[in-house]
């Protein structure tokens, strides 16, 4: 991961889970973060800014259309008519055992299913790095698309997420893995 200057650009997009930030390269789309309200894209971009070099908005025209394609799709996806993500994704934001988990689990885990941490670590040939799943789901920079939220303990629990347990409930009840909430 190096401080090599990238063409990137950003956009802010209302979703019904909160608003989002996402960010992509020539390559793809980078980066996906939740709650993403004045102070968090703030700190997000200068983030971004300090890896990638200035970039942002109208900055390159080839990241600018996966940016907007990535929207298109998650709107689609948050309408119900959406079932598997097609834009490329950039993987630079992470790297080694992570990236395999998060490659394994973007490839291998559809809509509507979910999966284990055990069980993840077990595709990626490490029988025994549940617990370092967990930490791959929670550095995930790709999350919705990437999706960490399909990932759910063995023993039936609902796990836990960088975007707060109530956004893996909406997410998991938008693919019909929970049941809508009554009330």
């Amino acid at each position: 991961m190096s401080n090599t200057t990238h063409s990137w650009a950003w956009i802010s997009r209302d979703s019904p889970i909160g608003p989002l930030l996402l960010a992509a390269t020539e390559a793809g789309l980078l980066r996906v973060v939740f709650h993403a309200d004045a102070e968090t894209r703030t700190r997000a971009v200068a983030q971004l800014r300090t890896r990638f070099g200035a970039g942002g908005a109208g900055e390159s025209p080839e990241a600018s259309a996966w940016v907007e394609e990535a929207a298109r799709q998650l709107d689609s996806y948050f309408e119900g008519a959406l079932k598997a993500f097609t834009v490329p994704l950039d993987w630079s934001l992470t790297g080694g055992f992570h990236e395999r988990v998060l490659r394994e689990l973007a490839t291998g885990v559809r809509f509507g299913a979910t999966v284990g941490y055990q069980d993840l670590a077990d595709r990626v040939g490490e029988p025994g790095a549940a617990r370092a799943v967990g930490v791959a789901m929670g550095a995930n920079p790709l999350p919705v698309v990437v999706p960490c939220h399909r990932v759910v303990e063995s023993g039936g629990g609902i796990g836990g997420f960088g975007g707060g347990l109530e956004t893996k409930r909406a997410l998991l009840t938008l693919e019909g893995l929970l049941p809508e909430p009554l009330f």
